[in-house]
């Protein structure tokens, strides 16, 4: 039976597939994903920005064993980067091998398949990072 789209893949597509963010337009703080409410301030007004499209690896690690939607991708790199922005956020490294890893090295963000529950089901989209 072929899953349907829940209302949270929809809500989710900005950040997913075009990686909105949001700034408070009072300190400048930059959030992603988007907050509808910040930190300490229920006020605060945001406007809407696209995130830089490059960053470099502050951490990562390695997974060999993967969870079932990712299986076949085994071994990968799993990365937290930080975008020329300044916000940090957890993405897989991809068309590299995993010893090339390394904290510091320069990544740019693309646009990638995820993963499916299975071939009858919906294909989950959003970004991935590649070496520079």
């Amino acid at each position: 039976m072929a899953q349907t789209l829940t209302g949270r893949v929809w809500r989710e597509q900005p950040q997913r597939y075009r990686m909105i963010a949001n700034k408070d337009t009072e300190t400048g703080e930059i959030y992603f994903p988007p907050r509808l409410v910040a930190p300490g301030n229920l006020d605060a007004t945001f406007e809407e920005v696209q995130l830089s499209g490059s960053g470099k690896v502050v951490t990562f690690t390695i997974i060999r064993v993967a969870p079932t939607p990712y299986a076949d991708l085994a071994p990968y790199a799993l990365a937290v980067v930080e975008t020329e922005d300044g916000v940090r956020l957890t993405c897989q490294l991809t068309d590299l091998d995993v010893d090339d890893v390394k904290i510091g090295m320069p990544v740019q963000f693309e646009f990638r398949k995820l993963y499916d529950d299975n071939e009858a089901s919906v294909i989950y989209y959003g970004y991935k990072a590649v070496q520079v």
